[in-house]
């Protein structure tokens, strides 16, 4: 399994731009990472797929 990030790393969504916190891996190319969203100012969990994700600048 490769893991490209680590947890507690910043990486930026490629579907919509956010900026979020890698939580865990859960399958081989699936991350759990969480984010503030600023409309409802609540955090947000969500599963996306590693191939989704980028490192944050």
């Amino acid at each position: 399994m490769r893991k490209l990030f680590r947890k507690g790393e910043r990486v930026r969504s490629k579907i919509d731009g956010k900026v979020m916190e890698v939580l865990k891996y859960l399958k081989s190319n699936l991350v759990e990472v969480k984010w503030f969203d600023l409309d409802s100012k609540e955090v947000r969990m969500k599963k996306i797929k590693e191939d989704k994700l980028s490192k944050a600048a």
